[in-house]
């Protein structure tokens, strides 16, 4: 049995086949999903989408790039949100520097950057006060990133997802008590540190995701992911960690069920 940990079910790429794609999963032995909200209106659109299929789950939450200029993060609404029996954890949130807004003077990238903090925080403060844990977004924000959930170490647990990086910069994030998951990457012939950092993590450390519809798993890259690659990405960590599928999928399930806490409200 797997968990993909990591979806966005909610997203146009799967309004016309939804079932089609769960039930291919399903058959794959992927036995539940986490979808994840990247707004508060897709956030709702994930808990929907828990209630209508049994085998699906919600993080709610708003993505650092849903952020528009001007925006404050409802925390009333995501309180709301995060209250329902079939959401699992906060998130998408956290930090994202990769594309600062185009000839945007200091002042306003300044001001880009404490959208996002401010977003951030609001969530992770949230999330400890819910007794929640944490999906993580970060790219190009790394010591950002880090110093924002410093602070809630032991009040909470984070999952730094579609994790792309060192070693060195993984076992950073197990210091501070936290996790990391990893996509389709895995299986890139060109991801070869990807794959290092995957194989020293260790065990009760790592979670498994698609963050589908993007980053389908070779052979099947450049075509819409879905939750049955899980399975791929499962099968290449497994070989790298010199363990079978099957020890290391119940160990996943063992990680997830811990930090999802599925059913526990």
């Amino acid at each position: 049995m797997l968990t993909d940990t990591h979806a966005h079910l909610d997203y146009p790429d799967f309004a016309e086949d939804l079932p089609a794609v769960l039930e291919r999963a399903r058959e794959a032995g992927v036995a539940r999903v986490v979808t994840i909200g990247t707004s508060l209106e897709g956030s709702a659109r994930c808990l929907e989408l828990a209630e209508r299929f049994p085998m699906v789950w919600a993080a709610v939450g708003v993505h650092p790039g849903s952020l528009d200029e001007g925006a404050t993060m409802d925390r009333a609404r995501l309180r709301e949100l995060a209250r329902h029996p079939r959401a699992a954890a906060i998130g998408e949130a956290g930090l994202d520097y990769y594309r600062p807004p185009e000839g945007a003077a200091e002042a306003a990238l300044a001001a880009w950057k404490e959208r996002q903090h401010a977003a951030f925080a609001a969530q992770v403060e949230g999330a400890a006060e819910l007794g929640m844990n944490v999906v993580v977004h970060q790219r190009a924000a790394w010591a950002d990133t880090l110093a924002a959930v410093r602070p809630f170490t032991g009040r909470l647990r984070a999952v730094f997802h579609c994790f792309g990086g060192t070693p060195a910069e993984a076992a950073e994030v197990i210091a501070l008590g936290h996790l990391v998951s990893f996509t389709g990457i895995v299986t890139f012939k060109n991801a070869p540190g990807v794959r290092e950092s995957a194989a020293a993590v260790p065990a009760d450390r790592l979670m498994v995701e698609t963050d589908c519809p993007f980053l389908a798993p070779a052979p099947y890259r450049g075509r819409r992911c879905e939750p049955t690659h899980v399975r791929l990405v499962a099968d290449k960590i497994a070989e790298a960690r010199g363990a079978s599928l099957e020890e290391f999928a119940a160990q996943t399930e063992r990680n997830a069920e811990a930090f999802f806490r599925f059913g526990a409200k």
